[in-house]
């Protein structure tokens, strides 16, 4: 089993799409992400009636991540829906609000590796879906 593999099983145990009360929506969306020291850590998507309370998966299993374990740094992560990332399915690709996210919390990972397509096992960087980012100068 590799480590894509890996990921998307442990993604795949939290789809379970439900509505959690009549204004929040959880679970549709998942992610797992892998850090630099191998640990894994999960999350899901909660949307709400307001837009800006609304969390992505992204955002989650990275804030599982620093919470649990203080880490910044991302390795690879993976994001889908009902099946594994496709190349031609937008959901697998982070929304503006995660990359600007992920960028922030450590700059390394700008080299976070994104899985766009499980079956050919393609990836891109962080860095090539938001290049020239503003915060390098900092």
């Amino acid at each position: 089993m590799d480590k894509w593999e890996i990921l998307y099983t442990k993604a795949q145990k939290e789809y379970s799409p439900r509505e959690v009360t009549p204004f929040i929506y959880a679970h549709n969306v998942v992610s797992a992400l892998e850090t630099e020291d191998g640990k894994i850590f999960t999350g899901f998507c909660i949307e709400s009636c307001s837009g800006v309370c609304n969390l992505c998966a992204e955002r989650v299993a990275a804030l599982n991540m620093f919470v649990n374990s203080g880490q910044t740094q991302i390795k690879r992560i993976i994001t889908f829906r009902d099946k594994a990332p496709a190349e031609k399915e937008s959901s697998s690709m982070p929304c503006g609000a995660c990359r600007e996210f992920l960028m922030q919390l450590d700059i390394k990972n700008k080299n976070t590796e994104i899985l766009v397509d499980y079956e050919k096992r393609k990836v891109i960087t962080l860095e090539q879906l938001i290049p020239n980012w503003w915060g390098l100068s900092r």
